[in-house]
């Protein structure tokens, strides 16, 4: 089992996040941490979560180094008996508010893993991109936390905002990996409905290439490409646990909870949130979905579909796919050459 936590703060709205975050809420923190405690007890037994029982622990915003320590430290002590030993606890964090005495009490706590929202070590396309922090600042940051003992560091890229070009994406990645990172996720940017970006839609080029330009420059590196958007020496445990379909919790205003066959929303307003923390909807889903995002989740990483959930007509497609040379199979399971293609080669297979 994995568990979620979302933290819908941010010193900043970046141009291109949809994501349920607000910068104007500070004054609500300790109640909605509150309200994110309540809601975790309740999913605890909803869950029927046993003693170390949760694999890996994420929490993500928004930006959770915006929120102290010490409103994180009565969550910790909820989840302690229910975290197994070795568990990866993952935070995501922002350059400009991860300070050495955040990073300490986070890690104080059990974090051992902290994804760092870089974007860019290019000045101009972070105030482009509406972040909050420099490039000197986001070197500093990870290289603190790298000197603060935290086991495993990611980092984050951005790549096909207007005017990329190789060498611009490509001096990003030359100094990402002159940092103590493992990890890195690299984004190709979209346009969501309700970001700044949809007023301005000309943000985001299309430049097919750069993907793969992207891809093979950090597979370089001798990073490992195990997602279409994850590569690393250290392959984070918690994105394979969606990948594979495990069930997670998912506590905090705009979180997605997922339990065998029902996804669980809590409401996402903020002062609705922290006013019944317990109001959740429900979607069933129904076998045909669930082997839905099977493929769709199996070909995008290197999890792969098993033969033997697949229908004789989608086996068929899929051994077409093979002997096309766009899958390869071992043992039981087909396997993705290209994850640039793995939603089309999904639709392929599902007819």
């Amino acid at each position: 089992m994995l568990a979620y936590l979302h933290i819908p703060y941010c010193d900043s709205k970046c141009h291109y996040c949809s994501f349920n975050s607000y910068v104007d809420k500070f004054d609500t923190r300790k109640a909605y941490m509150d309200a994110l405690h309540r809601q975790l007890a309740f999913e605890l037994e909803r869950f029927k979560a046993k003693k170390a029982s949760i694999e890996t622990l994420f929490i993500g915003g928004g930006t959770p180094s915006t929120v102290a320590p010490e409103l994180y430290a009565p969550i910790f002590a909820l989840m302690q008996p229910y975290m197994q030993k070795d568990a990866e606890i993952t935070t995501e964090a922002n350059p400009n508010s991860a300070t050495a005495s955040w990073i300490e009490g986070m890690q104080a706590l059990g974090v051992n893993r902290i994804s760092f929202g870089v974007q860019s070590f290019d000045e101009e396309k972070l105030k482009a991109l509406g972040r909050a922090h420099n490039p000197k600042q986001a070197k500093e940051a990870i290289l603190l936390a790298h000197k603060l003992g935290i086991e495993h560091l990611s980092l984050d890229l951005i790549y096909n905002y207007r005017n990329d070009t190789k060498r611009l994406v490509g001096s990003d990645i030359e100094q990402a990996f002159e940092l103590p990172i493992d990890h890195i996720s690299a984004y190709e940017l979209t346009i969501e409905e309700g970001t700044k970006f949809t007023q301005t839609p000309e943000a985001r080029q299309e430049n097919e290439t750069l993907a793969f330009f992207v891809a093979d420059r950090i597979k370089e590196k001798g990073f490992e490409h195990y997602e279409i958007s994850n590569f690393g020496r250290y392959k984070s445990r918690h994105n394979r646990g969606y990948w594979e379909l495990k069930d997670y919790i998912g506590a905090g205003a705009g979180a997605v909870g997922f339990l065998k066959e029902r996804r669980f929303y809590p409401q996402n307003d903020i002062h609705a949130y922290i006013s019944d923390p317990m109001h959740i909807s429900e979607e069933l889903l129904n076998d045909n979905d669930l082997l839905t995002e099977r493929i769709f989740l199996g070909l995008r990483s290197e999890i792969g579909i098993e033969s033997t959930i697949l229908s004789e007509p989608m086996r068929a497609r899929a051994e077409t796919l093979l002997a096309e040379d766009k899958l390869y199979r071992r043992g039981i399971r087909y396997f993705n050459k290209n994850y640039f293609l793995s939603d089309a080669l999904a639709l392929y297979i599902l007819g």
